[in-house]
């Protein structure tokens, strides 16, 4: 491990080691986890491990579906990892030899998202076919049609880490433009897609968590490869808002109005989000110079043990998200309502009305429901969190 890396982990440390302790222990379970997840035969990852109970009331894992996407997610954290104990989660094979295994299978993957993220294991594995991931993310990001903001944001990731192995600058001038220019005027927040015609208008102002997170971590990184101080500015003024925004109990929400910068609805809380997803964005743009929200990182590791959302009297959860004898860590709170109906109401509500409450529906539909699953990408984003760093 690099001292860059180190770095991470060593904060942590150091601002305080209960929390040290968690993240050890979620990287534990994260390598006691993913190779459960694993498809020996497919070479591949399952979509997901859900918790069920038989009819002899025992609970136990079930695993669903596959996911060439939480494979390539998977891959880009283990990388990180020492080489057998990369193999230990990839059926023998070392993360350079899997990324061999997703380039191999670029010609069937249809999905931008899936090959962006396929491409940019291939860059950050130098692998010998990096100009077919790419040529293969170009086939597919066909010029003037609107993009998911993630897979724009992913696109834009992959450009950035292959730009020392291949001619790519002006794809990434393009891919960077169209991040920076989704955001409505005067407004901090990306937009769940980077143009009109994906999303439809009652909720085109809706932006979830990982429409932020992801354009962040993209543009950060694009500063550090080279200077690009617009680009970090859009970053930081991103991360500031969703920070200033976070949860007294360190949550960060889901929804968002990307015209205003405000919550829409702030539930689910996802564990990923809490664990991974927030870190891994907010440490690179530190790292490439931005603003170091390393307190709102640890806030937000925190709701892991305290989730004030199903604590009793005595601030004990009434069941923990982390749970070791699974190998997961349960996927979120929510509220459990039918069909998602506080999410529409508040959708189509603040589509005219940005400030709208609806204290009845908040009342009704409390957020103390667990939805006990676990994903892959889950544990591969918190590797790339906390063992990775950026090398400047």
């Amino acid at each position: 491990m690099t001292a860059a890396r180190a770095a991470r982990l060593g904060a942590l440390a150091h601002e305080d080691p209960s929390l040290h302790a968690l993240a050890e222990r979620l990287l534990a379970l994260a390598e006691a986890g993913l190779p459960q997840m694993y498809v020996p035969g497919a070479e591949t990852f399952v979509f997901t491990r859900v918790g069920t109970v038989t009819t002899a009331g025992v609970r136990r894992m079930e695993a669903r579906g596959t996911s060439t996407r939480y494979a390539a997610i998977t891959a880009l954290g283990a990388r990180f990892l020492p080489e057998d104990r990369q193999r230990a989660l990839f059926g023998g094979h070392a993360v350079e030899e899997y990324a061999g295994l997703l380039v191999e299978r670029l010609p069937e993957v249809t999905n931008l998202g899936d090959a962006a993220l396929i491409a940019w294991v291939a860059a950050e594995t130098g692998h010998p076919k990096l100009a077919d991931a790419l040529a293969r993310v170009a086939v597919l990001d066909g010029p003037g049609r609107p993009r998911y903001t993630v897979e724009a944001a992913w696109v834009l990731s992959a450009l950035v880490a292959a730009r020392t192995a291949a001619d790519v600058e002006d794809r990434i001038a393009v891919a960077r433009d169209r991040l920076l220019a989704a955001r409505a005027p005067g407004s901090p927040l990306f937009p769940h897609a980077t143009a009109p015609g994906l999303v439809p208008g009652y909720r085109s102002h809706v932006a979830c968590f990982a429409d932020q997170t992801y354009p962040l971590q993209a543009l950060a990184r694009l500063h550090a490869s080279g200077p690009d101080p617009e680009a970090l500015a859009a970053a930081d003024a991103c991360a500031a808002r969703i920070c200033g925004l976070q949860g007294d109990g360190g949550q960060w929400w889901w929804h968002y109005d990307a015209r205003t910068g405000g919550v829409v609805e702030g539930y689910p809380v996802y564990s990923v989000h809490q664990h991974a997803m927030a870190p891994t964005a907010l440490f690179d743009l530190a790292e490439a110079g931005g603003t170091d929200f390393g307190a709102a990182i640890r806030r937000g590791l925190r709701w892991m043990t305290d989730v004030p959302e199903i604590s009793g009297p005595d601030d004990a959860p009434r069941e923990p998200m982390i749970v070791e004898k699974y190998g997961v860590t349960w996927r979120k709170v929510y509220r459990g309502d039918p069909a998602k109906a506080v999410r529409a109401a508040r959708g189509l509500t603040t589509k005219v009305a940005p400030n709208a409450r609806l204290a009845p529906l908040d009342r009704a539909f409390r957020p103390d429901v667990i939805d006990r699953e676990c994903r892959p990408y889950e544990f591969g984003w918190l590797l790339h969190a906390w063992l990775g760093g950026l090398e400047r």
